[in-house]
């Protein structure tokens, strides 16, 4: 595919220390026997595309081992064929495929994200979805070519969001049209990601989570001052007089008459 042609996102951003000739790097725990595949920075790069050794490397990897693997992402975007690609080889994965964002899952990144049978962010992290771009040149034919190639693309993208979250496509296409970013909790609302890391060190408690819930502290305290309040409303209860019925006073009164 021509690359004036191809739908991508805009610009790239730092990486971290990885395996300079992917964007990938696998790290497998023999204790736990738990893989990890780290994605970070953009996705694919001119060797995804020269030859077909590179997506088949990706491929070979992802299915050396079996059991569950734990997809790390930090990314900003890329093209979104590859990213096609990686979802549909994670969706194909016999395995469970837990997805954690701890920095950014934007454009392709987030369609990526989607084949995560659990998808977690950190607190801090960003989720970013919005429309297909390119670069075309040419007469009106080929910008309504490259318009057409764009339409389709933005349909096959909304496809995954929408087995993922559930949303209707309407929904989904006027978040990409306004490209939204967003934190944890608006993620987990819209239904892109389905929790917010914990925090492993903290394991006195297991409802611990980085994020900082105003209505759970709300409910806290509520719950704090109901409970300190019912036993004196219990006592005013038990201290109250006990009264007598209308015709038992009637009684004594009548009585009271013939004494």
């Amino acid at each position: 595919m021509d690359k004036t042609n191809r739908a991508q996102s805009p610009g790239k951003a730092p990486v971290r220390a990885r395996d300079k000739t992917h964007f990938w790097n696998w790290d497998n725990d023999e204790e736990s026997g738990v893989r990890t595949l780290c994605l970070d920075g953009t996705i694919a790069d001119e060797s995804w595309w020269g030859d077909e050794i590179t997506p088949r490397m990706f491929k070979d990897e992802l299915f050396s081992g079996s059991g569950d693997i734990v997809v790390w992402i930090n990314s900003p975007g890329g093209d979104c064929v590859a990213a096609s690609q990686i979802y549909t080889m994670l969706m194909d994965y016999t395995g469970n495929v837990t997805v954690k964002i701890d920095g950014l899952a934007a454009s392709a990144a987030s369609v990526i994200a989607m084949a995560g049978t659990e998808v977690l962010m950190a607190p801090t992290a960003l989720l970013m979805i919005h429309n297909p771009m390119s670069i075309a040149i040419g007469d009106t034919e080929e910008m309504q070519k490259a318009i057409a190639m764009l339409d389709e693309v933005k349909e096959s993208i909304i496809n995954a969001y929408e087995i993922k979250t559930g949303q209707s496509r309407a929904k989904i296409s006027h978040l990409m049209d306004g490209e939204t970013w967003m934190n944890a909790n608006k993620a987990i609302e819209l239904g892109f990601v389905d929790g917010i890391l914990t925090d492993t060190k903290r394991s006195h408690t297991d409802d611990v989570v980085f994020a900082f819930s105003r209505r759970a502290v709300t409910n806290s305290l509520m719950n704090k001052l109901i409970s300190k309040s019912a036993p004196k409303q219990e006592q005013k209860k038990q201290d109250a007089p006990v009264g007598v019925s209308v015709d038992a006073a009637m009684q004594k009164l009548q009585a009271r008459k013939y004494i």
